[in-house]
């Protein structure tokens, strides 16, 4: 859904980094994963084709927020 979006904070050493990763289109949406000391955050189509990837580090990652889209009733 158009609206889904991701932040993430990153521990850089010096100071905090944020990410986000938005659907950025009608009919997608964001999809968090993670697997074998990673985290990774997608933007997938309606078919389930990952249009962008990010991959963090799991032992790096201080916060992961997960904004759903708004509904309309």
């Amino acid at each position: 859904m158009k609206g889904d979006r991701v932040e993430i904070v990153i521990d850089a050493g010096d100071s905090p980094r944020t990410y986000e990763i938005r659907a950025t289109r009608a009919g997608r949406r964001v999809e968090v994963a993670t697997r074998r000391g990673l985290v990774e955050v997608s933007e997938v189509t309606r078919s389930g084709t990952p249009v962008r990837t990010a991959r963090f580090m799991s032992s790096r990652i201080l916060a992961l927020v997960e904004h759903p889209a708004d509904e309309v009733s």
